[in-house]
C-alpha cells in the first residue's frame, strides 16, 4: 500500500515492516550495516594506533577532532533537510563516503594518516546523521516516539555486536592482523548503501511548511536549557577509545577487546527499545536522570578497579547507559520542535555532542598520559552526577 499518510505537513509512507514504519525499518537496518562496518574498526582502532606510535593523548586528539568535523556538517545538513524537505538524498552521500573511505585504513602507515581517514569518514557520518534522524522523528506515528528511536538504537548496537565479533573472530585466525579487518569492513558497509537506495521513501514535507530562514528564536526555551545539560554531560564524556586501552591496561587480551566491547552492545540492544517505549509512558527525563546516574557509577568503576573480570561488568553497566540516554535524548529534542524544525534541531543537538567531544578528549587525553589514568574517569563520573541533577531541576521546572 503507497498511499501517504498526512501528518504535521509530512507525507509518511504507512507500509510497516514488522510493525514499524518501513523507513524507520530500513534506516534501522542501514545503520546496522554500517555500525557493522564501523565498529570492526572501531573496536581495534586505539590498539591500531598505538601500534603505528601514536601515545594516548594522539589517540583522543584524533577522535576528537574527527567527531568536531562530523558534529559541524550536522548541522548544515539538518538544515539543509528541513529546507528542502528531503532526507535520502543527504543520508546516501554520507553512507556514501563513510563506505567508501572504510577500506583505506588498510594502508594508512602513520597516525596522521589515520586523523586524514577518520575526519572524511566522520564528515560522511555528519552528512547523513540528522537528516536521518529527522526521516525517524517525521515517519513515527504518535505516541511512538521513543519506540522508533530505540528501534533504531538497538539495531545501531546489534551492528556493534555483529562487527566486534567479526573482528574478534579475524584476529583470533589472523593475529595483529588489522588490515584484514579494514578490508572485510567494506562488505556491510556497501550493503548499507543499496539498502537506502532500494527501500526508504522520503518523508516528504509540503512546501508551505519547509523552514527556510535560520533564526535562533524559532527554538523553544525549553530546548535550549536541555542543549546546556548535554554539553555538561558530553564533557566528561570522552572517547570510548579510552575505555577500550584502559581495559587493556587492566589485562585483558588484545584479541579479546572486541569481545567485551561486545558486551556493552549486546546490552544496549537488549535495553534500547523497552527503554525507548517506557520513555514515551512515564517520560523522557525520568529515563535520562537514570542513564546519567548508570553513567557515573561507570565511570567511577573504571576509575577504580583493577581486575578484568570488573572491566566486564562495567561494560555491561556501560550498555545499559547508552540505551537509556543516546535515543532518548534524541526523542526529547524532537518533542521541543516543530515538525519543520527538527532536521535542523537534532542536527544543532549532534553538532553539540560533537563539538563538546574534542574538548573532552583533550582533557581525558592529558589526564590519562601526564597526572593519571584513573583521573578521566572521575572527572566523567562528576560531570554525569551534576547533569543529573540539572536535569531533575529541568523535569520539576516543566512539570510546574
Amino acid at each position: 500500500m503507497k498511499d501517504p499518510l498526512k501528518s504535521g505537513g509530512n507525507e509518511v509512507p504507512k507500509e510497516t515492516v514488522l510493525g514499524f514504519n518501513r523507513n524507520i525499518f530500513f534506516a534501522g537496518l542501514t545503520s546496522f550495516l554500517t555500525d557493522t562496518s564501523s565498529k570492526m574498526v572501531y573496536s581495534v582502532m586505539p590498539m591500531f594506533l598505538l601500534s603505528l606510535g601514536a601515545s594516548k593523548t594522539t589517540l583522543s586528539v584524533i577522535e576528537g577532532i574527527a567527531e568536531s568535523t562530523a558534529a559541524l556538517v550536522k548541522t548544515v545538513s539538518g538544515f539543509r533537510s528541513d529546507k528542502t524537505g528531503r532526507n535520502k538524498p543527504l543520508m546516501f552521500a554520507g553512507y556514501a563516503l563513510t563506505a567508501l573511505v572504510t577500506p583505506l585504513y588498510a594502508w594508512a602507515a602513520s597516525p596522521i594518516q589515520v586523523l586524514y581517514l577518520r575526519f572524511i569518514e566522520r564528515f560522511g557520518k555528519g552528512i547523513r546523521t540528522a537528516p536521518r534522524d529527522s526521516l525517524i522523528a517525521g515517519s513515527a506515528k504518535k505516541g511512538s516516539l521513543g519506540r522508533s528511536f530505540g528501534f533504531h538504537k538497538a539495531m545501531d548496537n546489534a551492528g556493534a555486536i555483529v562487527g566486534p565479533l567479526l573482528a574478534f573472530l579475524i584476529l583470533r585466525n589472523f593475529p595483529a592482523d588489522f588490515k584484514m579487518i579494514f578490508l572485510v569492513s567494506a562488505i556491510p558497509a556497501f550493503l548499507g548503501i543499496i539498502t537506502i537506495l532500494v527501500f526508504i521513501k522520503d518523508a516528504r514535507k509540503k512546501k508551505e511548511s519547509l523552514y527556510l530562514k535560520f533564526r535562533f528564536r524559532d527554538f523553544p526555551k525549553k530546548y535550549y536549557l536541555f542543549l546546556g545539560i548535554v554539553f555538561l554531560f558530553t564533557l566528561g564524556n570522552s572517547t570510548d577509545a579510552l575505555l577500550i586501552v584502559k581495559s587493556n591496561e587492566v589485562g585483558v587480551k588484545l584479541a579479546y577487546i572486541p569481545l567485551v566491547y561486545l558486551v556493552f552492545n549486546t546490552v544496549s540492544v537488549f535495553f534500547s527499545i523497552p527503554l525507548g517505549t517506557l520513555s514515551d509512558r512515564i517520560g523522557r527525563e525520568k529515563i535520562l536522570i537514570f542513564g546519567y546516574l548508570v553513567y557515573a557509577v561507570v565511570y567511577f568503576g573504571f576509575g577504580y578497579t583493577t581486575q578484568v573480570g570488573v572491566i566486564v561488568i562495567l561494560f555491561a553497566l556501560y550498555g545499559l547507559y547508552s540505551s537509556s540516554t543516546d535515543s532518548i535524548q534524541k526523542a526529547l529534542v524532537s518533542e521541543c520542535l516543530d515538525k519543520n524544525k527538527q532536521g535542523t534541531g537534532l542536527g544543532i543537538y549532534n553538532a553539540i555532542l560533537g563539538l563538546t567531544l574534542l574538548p573532552a578528549s583533550i582533557i581525558a587525553g592529558v589526564m590519562y598520559d601526564r597526572i593519571d589514568s584513573s583521573l578521566p574517569f572521575y572527572f566523567g563520573a562528576c560531570t554525569a552526577l551534576l547533569s543529573a541533577l540539572l536535569m531533575l531541576i529541568f523535569y520539576r521546572s516543566n512539570n510546574k
